[in-house]
């Protein structure tokens, strides 16, 4: 199996936004969906691409759509 890896891309989202219009701190969102608050603090701040699986974890507790909360963006090459 290969593994294509391009740095330049990356993941956007809307985690910080959709937290505080809902008044939760990151540390009860964290428990909410079932990960370490550091876990929230990195992804909110980019440093930190979620599984698949804790993306669409957040999508359903937010009730939106993954591709509200998470957004591709290629690299410029």
């Amino acid at each position: 199996m290969s593994r294509i890896k391009d740095e330049d891309d990356r993941i956007d989202n809307k985690v910080y936004e959709h937290r505080v219009l809902r008044h939760l701190s990151q540390a009860q969102l964290a428990e909410a969906v079932g990960v370490s608050k550091q876990t929230i603090l990195v992804m909110e701040k980019g440093n930190y691409s979620p599984s698949l699986m804790l993306a669409f974890r957040l999508a359903d507790y937010f009730g939106v759509e993954i591709t509200d909360l998470f957004t591709y963006r290629k690299g410029d090459k």
